[in-house]
Order: C-alpha cells, then sequence, then structure tokens
C-alpha cells in the first residue's frame, strides 16, 4: 500500500497562512512590537477549530490566525489607551467587553435605540475575562455579571460595574484589578454590529426553542417551538434577553400574561454562554479554510473591533497557533457567583441603583482561582506567596447595623493569626451593605506594572471572609496605623482555625465558623458559577430534525 503523504492533509493554502504568521512575526521584531519571537514550527494548523476557540471568548483576536491580506485588514484594527495594563510573562488575562455604544454604530437601529434620541449611555452588556496560558495550553472564561456592585466602578466610588466602561476603558480595567486582584493585560471591546456581523457572516445559526418565549426589552419573539435559524440581528435579542417571559402553558398565547424569568442578569449570562457555544460549533462545522470565506468573516467585524494600544498583530498571531488544537469543549466557562439583593431599587448613599448584585465568598474566591490557576494563598498579580497573616496589621470597622460586629469579627480573624491594630464604627452606607476590605499603597500605575504588598495582604484577609464581600482600593479609607481596614456589612462570617483530631483513627480536620447575624431574608442564594440550562433557555439543535440537539 502506497505511503500517504501527510501534506495530503493539510488545508488549501496552508502553506501561505503559515508563512503569513512568520511574516508578522518577522515585521513585528523588526518594528519593535511586542510580540511571539518563538521560532517559527512548520506543523498543521486545525482552522476551523481555532475560528471555534476564537468564539468562545478571545473573538477577532484568534480569529485574525487565518487572515490572508494581514497588511491591509491589520491597519483597519482600531487602537484605544488603556491604562493600568499589566506586562504578561507567562499566563495572560484578556479583558473582553461589549459596549452598549449606540452612538458608535455604523447603522442606527430603533430595536437598540437611537443616539439622536439621547440613548446615548455608555456601559458594558458583557464583561469577560478570557484567561490564556500559552505554557499549558490551557484556556478559561470567567464573565462577571453586569450589576455586580463593586467600590471603585467609578472614579468617584461605588457603582455597578457595567457603568465603569462610561469613564473608558481603563476605569474598567482599573476596577477590576482593584477590587477582583486580577491583572489586564489586553482589552478587547465589541459592540452590536460586531456581533450581529460575526453571525451574519456565518449564514446564521441554528437554536432550538423548547417553548414559547417572550421579551419586550431585546424584541425576542418566540411564538412556537422549534429549531429557528437565526441572522445576527435575531442572534443579538437572545444574548441581550434580560426580562424573558415563558409560556406557562400551551394554550395561552398572550405573552402579556406570561410569568417573567427571575435573576435576569445571571439568566442572561447563562444564555450567552450557551450560544457562544452553539456559534463556536457552527464555525468548526463550517470546516473554514478558504483565505476568502475567512477574510469575509474578519472584514465583517474588524471595523467595529478595538483593542488596546500594546495587543500587536503579531502577538495575535502567536496567540492563534498556539492554541489551534485547543479542544472547545475542555475549555471552561463560569460566572463570578453573586448573591442578588432583593429590596427593590437598591439604596446606596441617598441614590437609587435599581436591581443590584453582590459578591459571594468563599466561591468568588474559589472561581477566579480556577479559571486563573492560581493556588490557595498565592498572590494572583505573581504567583508568589501572600504575606503572612502575623506580618501586618488590620482595623475593623463595623459598617453595617449589627451591634457588636466588630468585635466579633476581630476576634475571630484574632484566632486566625491576624494582628489586630484597632476597631471602631463607621456610618452604614445603606440599609443593606457588603463587606469591603480596604486597602491603601499605590494605585494601578498607567504605564508599569503594578506590585502592590497592600492589595497581596488584602487578599489574604478576604480569604478568610465569607458572605457578601470584595476588595476595594482607597488609602482614605484604611484606619491610620493599619495595612488593611475590614469595613463590615451584613452576612459577614469568618472561618475558624483548623482543629486536628487525635486518636486511634486517622486524623480528622474539623473546620466551624464564627457567623454574626444580618439581613439573610433581603439576599437570594448564592448563584451557580457553572449554570445549566433551564427548561425554557434555547439551545443547540438539528435543523434537519427540528429537535435538540446532542
Amino acid at each position: 500500500m502506497a505511503t500517504k503523504n501527510p501534506n495530503d492533509n493539510r488545508l488549501p493554502n496552508g502553506d501561505r497562512l503559515e508563512a503569513l504568521g512568520a511574516a508578522i512575526e518577522r515585521r513585528a521584531e523588526g518594528n519593535g512590537v511586542r510580540g511571539s519571537r518563538r521560532p517559527v514550527k512548520r506543523r498543521r494548523v486545525r482552522w476551523g477549530r481555532l475560528i471555534a476557540l476564537s468564539i468562545v471568548g478571545i473573538v477577532v483576536v484568534l480569529i485574525l490566525g487565518v487572515v490572508a491580506d494581514y497588511f491591509y485588514l491589520g491597519s483597519k484594527i482600531h487602537r484605544t489607551h488603556v491604562n493600568s495594563l499589566q506586562t504578561a510573562n507567562g499566563p495572560e488575562n484578556i479583558l473582553l467587553v461589549g459596549s452598549t455604544n449606540r452612538c458608535a454604530l455604523k447603522v442606527q437601529n430603533k430595536a437598540y435605540g437611537l443616539c439622536q434620541d439621547g440613548v446615548n449611555g455608555i456601559n458594558s452588556d458583557i464583561v469577560m475575562i478570557v484567561h490564556v496560558n500559552p505554557a499549558t495550553r490551557q484556556l478559561g472564561l470567567l464573565s462577571i455579571p453586569r450589576d455586580l456592585f463593586i467600590p471603585n466602578a467609578r472614579i468617584d466610588g461605588a457603582n455597578k460595574i457595567d457603568a465603569a466602561l462610561y469613564e473608558g476603558p481603563s476605569q474598567l480595567a482599573t476596577a477590576i484589578e482593584e477590587d477582583f486582584a486580577i491583572p489586564i493585560n489586553h482589552y478587547v471591546e465589541l459592540n452590536f454590529d460586531t456581533f450581529a456581523s460575526v453571525v451574519d457572516a456565518l449564514g446564521g445559526v441554528y437554536m432550538y426553542f423548547p417553548v414559547p418565549i417572550f421579551d419586550a426589552e431585546s424584541g425576542l419573539n418566540i411564538p412556537h417551538p422549534g429549531c429557528r435559524l437565526l441572522d445576527g440581528y435575531h442572534a443579538l435579542q437572545v444574548v441581550r434577553a434580560r426580562h424573558l417571559q415563558i409560556q406557562p402553558t400551551p394554550t395561552n398565547h398572550d405573552f402579556h400574561t406570561w410569568p417573567q424569568e427571575g435573576q435576569s442578569d445571571i439568566a442572561r449570562i447563562r444564555r450567552t454562554h450557551e450560544f457562544l457555544r452553539v456559534l463556536a460549533a457552527k464555525v468548526a462545522a463550517r470546516g473554514l479554510g478558504d483565505p476568502f470565506t475567512d477574510q469575509s468573516i474578519v472584514s465583517s467585524v474588524i471595523g467595529s473591533l478595538q483593542v488596546d494600544q500594546n495587543f500587536s498583530e503579531g502577538h495575535m498571531i502567536s496567540l492563534a497557533r498556539d492554541f489551534a488544537s485547543t479542544n472547545i469543549n475542555t475549555v471552561p466557562q463560569l460566572t463570578y457567583p453573586v448573591v442578588e439583593v432583593e429590596t427593590g431599587s437598591y439604596l446606596y448613599q441617598g441614590y437609587y441603583y435599581g436591581d443590584i448584585e453582590f459578591p459571594i465568598q468563599p466561591t468568588g474566591q474559589a472561581t477566579l482561582d480556577t479559571i486563573f490557576q492560581v493556588s490557595k494563598g498565592e498572590n494572583s498579580f505573581n504567583y508568589r506567596a501572600l504575606p503572612s497573616t502575623k506580618s501586618f496589621s488590620v482595623s475593623v470597622e463595623n459598617g453595617s447595623n449589627i451591634n457588636g460586629q466588630a468585635a466579633t469579627i476581630a476576634n475571630a480573624l484574632t484566632k486566625k493569626g491576624f494582628k489586630i491594630q484597632s476597631m471602631g464604627t463607621r456610618t452604614p452606607d445603606g440599609p443593606v451593605d457588603e463587606t469591603i476590605v480596604w486597602y491603601g499603597g499605590s494605585k494601578p500605575p498607567a504605564n508599569a506594572n503594578w506590585n502592590s504588598p497592600s492589595l497581596a495582604a488584602a487578599e489574604e484577609v478576604l480569604d478568610d471572609l465569607r458572605g457578601p464581600a470584595i476588595l476595594g482600593y482607597d488609602p482614605s479609607e484604611v484606619t491610620p496605623g493599619a495595612l488593611v481596614t475590614v469595613q463590615t456589612g451584613d452576612n459577614l462570617s469568618v472561618v475558624a482555625p483548623t482543629t486536628k483530631a487525635t486518636g486511634p483513627k486517622k486524623t480528622k480536620t474539623s473546620t466551624t465558623t464564627t457567623t454574626t447575624i444580618g439581613a439573610t431574608s433581603v439576599f437570594s442564594a448564592p448563584t451557580p458559577t457553572n449554570q445549566a440550562l433551564e427548561p425554557y433557555d434555547p439551545r443547540s439543535c438539528d435543523a434537519a430534525h427540528d429537535g435538540p440537539g446532542s
């Protein structure tokens, strides 16, 4: 039997595409642009899977790996200046944002709201962070709920995280670094046009709708169950739906009477993750290998894509080559867990903020550790050990309406080995409060890496808190003499020291918690980090059989 030529399975123009990557690397090095300086290896690149991977998180970043006319399309990428970006010396975190900026759309659409009619607010419908580790060929995707209330969303203080983008991408990146201790290395922003154009360039996608659903805000209207072909406009309705109404019985066709689902923000993330999986499968099944087809997809989105000033085309190509063989099914897609504050419009320092959510610990920190591959007790910025509990001073300030809370929390932290410098009381910010671990020191610099001992100390404290709690950078909030100040909120507890039982049997470890009584009734149950689809959620389908896919 004749020996099969290994090149027989290469995609059309494969040599040209590999040569393109090498040319970009040479160009990047010649121009002093930061990019991959790794020797080019000739290997078969699975472009279909590479594109599918891009849809899951990096989107156009990896799509650029198949651009045949780099010198033309590369020049059309829009650059935006982003402060506080960290230099990656290994794993990288790419902040992926979906902007609601209607005024930036090429064609105004009444369904989105018209810029000329005053719909000119700029928020982030989607906040995702893609973690890439070239050394291990691992990827992870974290979604942060847009209604999450964080201390440093705005320059002047707390707000929903989606409001940070109003003050520009630098503020959003800085807020994530300060409040979540997630280093941001690159920034990618897309808008409604970008999303719809990708779907249209693929010829639409099929999704199965188990029951009729309706959303007045996004315009989604599915009167009958079944498998439907969605173009970009209707696909956008699916992923933007956050006020979904579900038909309760097959005989009820009046959507005005249909009940509305709860957890609108979290539910939308769940459906968005499912849509990304469906879209990725469509791209992979299409088997993109024709440079003209690939270029048409990139051309359809590149005009409305923005990336940070340091994200070179050469580095994008390097990432594309590194992750060409990644199995899409092994990429975790997690959501930062929260508790919803069920008090109606949230009142904070005299202003109402609508529906909001608080971050919840310990699952919040555990989720970050999973996505960003950080071990317990490690600094998330440099993967070094966090400082010992005895190496810095902590103050505890009662920021809730719970009598004696500061003393309770301080005593529990003392048992964990922390040095308590002082205790005090602060005026509560509102009727329901989250716990904030305040720290000071230098803030993230505009154009340099951030090395903050204060942040590392605050991370060590947060690791031992349980309940609605988050980090917050503000030197003025730190009690003089302390490195970290815990401003307590509702439903806060501390994990007590671990004790070991001895005896004839194996050693056992027991853990108890010290709990303060808070406003339990106003908080929902913590949301899951990996959400299962609800029976009414759209999902993949087999168009030929008009039923749900496998």
